[in-house]
């Protein structure tokens, strides 16, 4: 075996952190590690350069504001960051929240506070935005204090949409996302009842009655954007920031990202869209922190969706807003099927339950451009 290959590839793995054990036997070279030990790997990153004064600030403590701050980084920012966000925790990974529900705190944070630090990104915890002046670029603060900007990132996501009926303020209502349990379709809830303060029954609107104990409301977010009400920020009907294909607002170095925002979805000719997903708060984070260093790149990205329930593999892509069909392939009863949505006679989107990888090769196929017809699904 050449010891300079060898040599070489200690230095790769080295490099790259990782823990392994190399053993050569019989002209080869075998490598094992251990994945739990093994540390992610991490694109290059710049830090704070002191006395540079220049501040980005970024409004949330979700994946848009902490890939934007890594962009900046990555691409050489050498000013200040500063990462706001109400929460009493630094930025979690909330999408394993609903996998694994005893889990410790530290094993769901997107980074750890050292790699907060080396590379510069301060992060105010428990810290909430009132207002925001973008004529004087400056923020200010539930706790009266306030922070100048040079740029400014709003990220900061939706809120739970309040269930509109009487008896909602009742204990016992949780605002959680609806689960697998018996569905009421083509209905709506009229009222809530309770007893002694608590939750008893729920009334539908063709006036059947569900005896409850707890009643879950999933019925979508409101964008977080109140604290924008006096300024010249644009704001949709929906209460969504409005951005271009650079995730800019209509306001010089003011910027926004993540559930937020209506954005032109290049998927559907660009119409604006509001999606509240974590993959494209990543995606609107990285073509933020870019605008913000003048690198002229346009969001392009397609929407996609996954979870698992009861250790099934449900999955989602595309945007099926108006689909006037569906294609069924597989079987509800076998729990295995894939189903496209078809508009205009193409696929415009597609879900799948343990049909995997079909959805992935879909997303990937709609983001090249590529047209597949009614007629191909099929």
């Amino acid at each position: 075996m050449n010891e300079t290959f060898i040599s070489l590839l200690l230095l790769f793995l080295i490099y790259f952190s990782f823990s392994v054990k190399v053993k050569v036997e019989g002209g080869k070279v075998y490598v094992t590690t251990d994945k739990k030990k093994r540390k992610k790997r991490v694109k290059k990153m710049s830090g704070r350069v002191p006395g540079v004064s220049h501040t980005v600030v970024l409004i949330g403590g979700g994946p848009a504001s902490l890939q934007c701050a890594e962009t900046l980084r990555q691409n050489d920012y050498e000013g200040r960051i500063i990462m706001v966000t109400k929460d009493e925790q630094l930025p979690l990974d909330k999408t394993k929240l609903s996998k694994a529900m005893n889990i410790e705190i530290e094993k769901v944070l997107l980074r750890q506070n050292d790699f907060l630090q080396e590379h510069g990104i301060d992060v105010w915890t428990k810290k909430e935005v009132k207002s925001v002046d973008t004529e004087a670029k400056t923020l200010t603060f539930s706790d009266g204090t306030n922070q100048h900007y040079d740029q400014l990132l709003i990220s900061t996501g939706g809120r739970t949409r309040p269930l509109q009926c009487p008896g909602a303020e009742l204990e016992n209502v949780k605002l959680l996302e609806k689960k697998n349990v018996k569905f009421y379709t083509s209905n709506g809830v009229a009222e809530i009842r309770g007893e002694n303060g608590k939750v008893k029954e729920v009334v539908l609107k063709n006036g059947e009655v569900l005896p409850a104990d707890i009643v879950i409301v999933g019925i979508g977010v409101i964008p977080n954007s109140n604290f924008l009400k006096e300024t010249s920020v644009e704001i949709d009907s929906r209460s969504a920031v409005v951005v271009d294909k650079f995730m800019k607002t209509n306001i010089p170095d003011v910027f926004a990202a993540g559930d937020v925002v209506s954005f032109p979805l290049p998927l559907v000719g660009h119409k604006r869209v509001n999606i509240g997903h974590w993959q494209l708060a990543q995606a609107h984070g990285r073509i933020a922190g870019l605008s913000m260093l003048n690198q002229q790149v346009v969001i392009n990205t397609v929407p996609y969706f996954w979870t698992m329930l009861l250790g099934k593999s449900i999955r989602y892509t595309g945007y099926g807003e108006g689909y006037t069909d569906i294609i069924f392939k597989g079987s509800t009863e076998e729990r295995k099927f894939l189903a496209f949505y078809i508009k205009d006679e193409e696929v415009v989107a597609a879900a799948s339950l343990n049909f995997d990888p079909a959805v992935a090769r879909l997303a990937e196929m709609l983001l090249m451009g590529k047209r597949i017809t009614k007629g191909q699904a099929q």
